[in-house]
């Protein structure tokens, strides 16, 4: 049994699970969020937890077991609580700010770089750090990946966009000795 499958998901208050045999479905306050079933995977709601159990014990399905039960753990926290990451912007001059359903950064190029945020992602400006939030936990970390990637923070004085928190590993530069 996989460690992390064999574990049940409790259901908190105020979520709704409906498990069709081919979608999974969970609403809750912050939203709705919508899952295949993987085949060979079975998912069963008992009382106030979920239960995910596999067919068989063929590598194919061994390996779905703990991803499915993780993607259903992840939509019932992302419903009732949410998920956020946070982004620093580190540089003289480099700036950014919401611009309508988008945001707008001046980061050391000789044009302003706007991204669009997707549905379903709100994102938050305080001074140089982006807060980005949403129900889908694979969708903030790619939005996050995707904005991180517009100037990733560069080795010799640490410029450009970091997760908070991310440790940056510095160079010495030119002369070889120490700053």
């Amino acid at each position: 049994m996989s460690r992390i499958g064999k574990l049940p998901i409790d259901i908190p208050s105020g979520v709704t699970i409906t498990v069709d045999p081919d979608w999974i479905t969970v609403a809750g306050s912050k939203g709705t969020l919508k899952q295949f079933t993987m085949p060979g995977v079975t998912v069963k709601q008992e009382e106030n937890q979920v239960i995910v159990t596999r067919d068989n014990d063929e590598p194919e399905n061994r390996s779905k077991h703990g991803l499915m039960r993780t993607l259903v753990a992840n939509m019932i926290d992302g419903v009732s609580k949410g998920f956020e990451k946070k982004l620093e912007l580190n540089g003289v001059g480099f700036r950014v700010a919401l611009a309508g359903t988008g945001l707008k950064f001046n980061i050391g190029f000789s044009h302003e770089v706007n991204y669009a945020l997707p549905q379903g992602i709100t994102a938050k400006v305080e001074t140089n750090v982006i807060t980005v939030s949403g129900i889908d936990k694979q969708q903030v970390g790619q939005v996050a990946a995707e904005i991180r990637a517009l100037k990733k923070p560069e080795p010799y004085k640490g410029k450009g966009i970091k997760y908070v928190g991310e440790r940056i590993i510095r160079k010495s530069g030119k002369s070889g000795k120490d700053k």
